[in-house]
């Protein structure tokens, strides 16, 4: 009998196997032929939806939601009612979505609808934390601060409930959100989105963008470790934190040095994002090479003006082939670094034909 990842992925499912069960058993039959199985076009598994159903439960929910705001007044944006209905409002809201993803998470296992609760969550938690804040009288940062805090919290309470991986995302955008809030309302003045990534500008907030972009960096990588096979939610978790921790670090440091013109800093510029894309194919990360190829084409636009079409060309070639030859690519760079700390841990690199 032969088993393959989705194999896995469904006995986990189906509460045949738990998650350290399926790693384990991954990680037993990876170090028994000491190769990477069935893993090619499956190292970085991405799925949003797993047919027109849920779609169709996602458009529903939306149109749930909708009509609930329309038909409570519940607005995210103005919640100016000081008798405190929209926090009741906010409250029926919360416990709505913990039914809902109860049925559509735990029993019905859906993928979309999982997702989409999620996002309602986050709302849920954003009105009650806007209410709050208007009854204690707080507007403009301090508002939004609190907003953001409780819905935050809010999101790690639900994270650590259902496991479902997407709510790192916003876990970790609302962190960021919540901490720029609290630096303005400390007194510094309120930033404009380039401030966020120029480390040039007057102001901390590029600074918390690549400290936060870094912490974000490392708990991705903690989760990628615990699960090197990529067969439980602990992945998936790393996958959607690298998704926001890549542009945070990769886009604070290349507007810096694009900005900064000169022949110097765009040789910093490439050899950094030649970096980035060494690094991502060590942690076997492709949003890192995401997040830096926009820097490629703006410094062949800058640099070639009329010839940038040909770099761009030639981009377009690298990256389809990068993407087709990147086990085999990612393969000789592991095999060709030395042992480091973690090195082990990180998704096995050897390629075979074998099966598990």
């Amino acid at each position: 009998m032969s088993l393959d990842k989705d194999d896995i992925r469904a006995a986990v499912a189906s509460n045949i196997l738990t998650e350290p069960q399926a790693a384990s058993l991954m990680a037993l039959a990876d170090r028994r032929r000491g190769t990477r199985e069935n893993m090619d076009g499956l190292d970085e598994p991405f799925e949003l939806f797993r047919g027109f159903n849920e779609v169709f439960i996602v458009i529903g929910l939306v149109i749930l939601y909708s009509g609930w705001m329309g038909l409570t007044g519940i607005s995210l944006l103005l919640s100016d009612n000081e008798n405190g209905s929209t926090l009741v409002y906010g409250v029926i809201s919360v416990i709505v979505t913990y039914v809902l993803t109860r049925y559509f998470t735990v029993k019905r296992r859906m993928v979309a609808p999982s997702i989409m609760l999620v996002v309602l969550m986050m709302l849920s938690g954003l009105q009650i934390g806007a209410s709050l804040a208007n009854l204690m009288g707080f507007s403009g940062a301090s508002m939004l601060a609190c907003a953001v805090t409780l819905s935050t919290l809010l999101l790690a309470a639900y994270y650590f409930m259902f496991r479902i991986p997407v709510t790192v995302f916003f876990i970790a955008l609302g962190v960021f959100v919540a901490t720029g809030a609290l630096v303005v309302q400390g007194g510094v003045n309120t930033p404009s989105p380039s401030d966020f990534f120029m480390l040039t500008n007057n102001g901390p907030y590029a600074y918390i963008t690549i400290i936060l972009g870094l912490i974000g960096l490392a708990i991705a990588l903690r989760f990628d470790m615990s699960d090197p096979h990529r067969v439980t939610r602990r992945a998936s978790s790393g996958f959607w934190l690298h998704v926001i921790a890549a542009p945070a670090i990769v886009n604070t440091v290349a507007l810096t040095l694009l900005e900064g013109g000169g022949i110097a800093s765009q040789i910093i510029l490439l050899g950094f994002l030649a970096m980035m894309a060494v690094f991502a194919m060590i942690i076997d990360r492709r949003s890192f090479l995401v997040a830096g190829i926009g820097y490629i084409v703006a410094l062949a636009i800058t640099i070639l003006d009329g010839n940038a079409a040909i770099v761009i060309l030639i981009l377009g070639l690298g990256l389809v082939f990068l993407g087709a030859k990147w086990e085999g690519l990612r393969a000789r760079i592991m095999d060709a670094l030395p042992g480091f700390p973690g090195k082990e841990e990180l998704p096995p690199w050897g390629l075979t034909e074998t099966s598990l």
